[in-house]
């Protein structure tokens, strides 16, 4: 019964509110008649009695697999998805795919160029698609069912998504792919710069975006010239499933994508067997790192963050800095690799109403709304846990949460847990003996809180220093010198600077990605796609003419 009342709620209330406040309503009342063309399931009636089916896509069509496997709702524990997972043993059509694909791509600066322009049509057409407001309301609703979230941050996904492919249509795509030339020594002679794909590369994706970290990625990866094999968290690759179907009514050539689905052993077999020139990971630094060796480096790199924000000594609009906060650390239930894992506040700010206004937006959050939700990587019992190895350090205390939410049915494979922020002092946090504890991501509604005086901006800065990963940061002052100081001495690859600072946002239209790592890889602008997507070729044309009164030298 719970569960059923649970999905009822969800479903009942996210439709009247969050969707009527985002959608035109006539829009409201064409979803509930229509599945769009390309789609093979029902995104609102997904459910144990009604599953759906995701498929391989390999030398340009659907197969099913031997063995099937089953994910479970993470809103009630019901077999709900029937995967199609390739075992080690059926590997040998996505090798030979990859195999087929030469060094030089499927097109590239000197060959095939007319696929920049069927790119770039592609790239329209699927924006125009996304933009229909039955086809946007149809993939946040699959993506609030695979990886339960607001649907106001599932749209927003949604929206990013259609941005990026409307921002990369018509001629952008050759654009992306802009070469120079510099004058030789001599008449005849100039040097010319390419940007060169790789052939077949890998693409690896996490669940906690289904649609805009596969699709951008792979975008990028088709527009420079590469022939891509996909792995989606099985999870949530229902998603890419019905995404995939929509690229190749909008012309996406069958062959140019393949698409698997199977366990992390199988996929690092095709890696290893399928040998790909470059592959971009997207996930845990453990995975991350192991697949470095396994690739000799052939890799890039958008891993794990746990990142920070500073709030300078300047305060102002604490209402909307609080909101951020709550944001930051507790928005898709804090299942975001930008999410505020730590917050050094000045003690002025410690002194303002922050803490209090931050706990009562965590306190607004419910599971009806999923403005809190299922944390599928983190169990209820391991976040407790982690919480109470911090409680322990001296001086440290709860500011709220640190309890299992209520009255649900999820199962307990997955997490529940209210919106948490615990304060641990400075200077332990900067012990040997805590630091690891303290700056271990918990990917779920947890955040670390603490102080610092005008003199301990040094600590503050060390503490940052130690950290490993580099992903997102923030800064909230509008102090010059605060900032300056600040930036000038960090390096987190995507840092927001200002009172409206936040750690979270990975909008179209600027880079996100890491910084001090030459593995790091960059999503969504032009930079990003040619640094992850291309390599550097130079060619020199030298075509003469000898000059007539050229002679044999003597040898060198």
């Amino acid at each position: 019964m719970n569960r059923i009342v649970l999905q009822k709620q969800f479903f009942d209330r996210s439709s009247r509110s969050s969707s009527t406040s985002l959608l035109p309503s006539f829009a409201l009342i064409s979803r509930f008649f229509h599945t769009p063309s390309f789609a093979t399931v029902p995104a609102d009636k997904l459910s144990g009695s009604n599953p759906g089916e995701v498929q391989n896509l390999v030398q340009g069509s659907w197969k099913s697999s031997a063995s099937w496997t089953w994910i479970v709702d993470p809103l009630n524990g019901e077999k709900f998805i029937k995967i199609a997972e390739v075992q080690e043993s059926e590997l040998q059509p996505f090798v030979s795919s990859l195999s087929s694909c030469p060094k030089y791509g499927l097109h590239n600066p000197l060959r095939a160029q007319e696929r920049y322009i069927m790119y770039g049509d592609i790239s329209a057409k699927a924006a125009n698609k996304l933009a229909q407001p039955e086809v946007s309301d149809f993939f946040a609703r699959l993506i609030q069912r695979v990886s339960p979230k607001s649907y106001a941050q599932a749209l927003a996904e949604v929206q990013v998504t259609q941005k990026f492919l409307e921002n990369f249509s018509g001629d952008q795509v050759r654009f992306l792919a802009r070469s120079f030339a510099v004058p030789g020594n001599h008449l005849g002679q100039q040097s010319t710069g390419l940007s060169w794909p790789y052939g077949p590369v890998a693409i690896i994706t996490p669940f906690n975006f289904p649609l805009e970290i596969p699709l951008l990625q792979l975008m990028g990866a088709l527009y420079m010239g590469n022939k891509p094999v996909l792995k989606v968290d099985s999870k949530v690759s229902l998603v890419m499933d019905q995404m995939l179907r929509l690229l190749h009514e909008c012309g996406l050539p069958l062959k140019d994508v393949d698409f698997i689905n199977s366990d992390g052993a199988t996929m690092n077999k095709l890696l290893l067997e399928g040998k790909p020139k470059m592959t971009l990971f997207t996930g845990s630094s453990r995975v991350a790192e192991k697949l470095a060796a396994d690739l000799n480096g052939c890799i890039k790199l958008e891993d794990a963050g746990f990142d920070w924000k500073i709030l300078g000594p300047d305060v102002k609009e604490v209402d909307y800095v609080a909101w951020v906060c709550d944001q930051d650390a507790y928005a898709c239930s804090g299942q975001k690799c930008s999410a505020q894992s730590i917050l050094f506040m000045h003690e002025n700010w410690a002194s303002s109403e922050l803490i209090s206004k931050m706990k009562s937006l965590a306190g607004r959050r419910k599971l009806e709304d999923l403005t809190i939700g299922p944390v599928l990587t983190v169990t209820t019992d391991a976040m407790m846990e982690h919480m109470n190895k911090l409680l322990k350090i001296p001086g440290s205390k709860l500011l709220f949460g640190g309890e299992p939410l209520e009255n649900h049915s999820i199962p307990e494979v997955y997490g529940a847990f209210k919106p948490t922020a615990v304060f641990v002092p400075l200077k332990e946090i900067l012990k040997i003996d805590n630091f690891d504890l303290v700056t271990k991501e918990i990917f779920g509604p947890f955040q670390v809180v603490t102080e610092y005086r005008n003199d301990e901006l040094e600590l503050v800065l060390e503490a940052c220093e130690r950290m490993h990963a580099h992903l997102t940061a923030a800064v909230v002052s509008n102090d010059p010198l605060f900032l300056q100081d600040v930036l000038g001495r960090s390096v987190n690859g995507t840092t927001y600077a200002g009172i409206r600072a936040r750690t979270t946002g990975a909008p179209q239209n600027h880079w996100f990605g890491p910084a001090g790592d030459p593995r790091g890889a960059g999503i969504g602008t032009p930079e990003a796609i040619k640094l992850v997507w291309s390599c550097h070729r130079e060619i020199i044309y030298d075509i003469g003419p000898v000059p007539g009164e050229w002679k044999l030298p003597a040898s060198t």
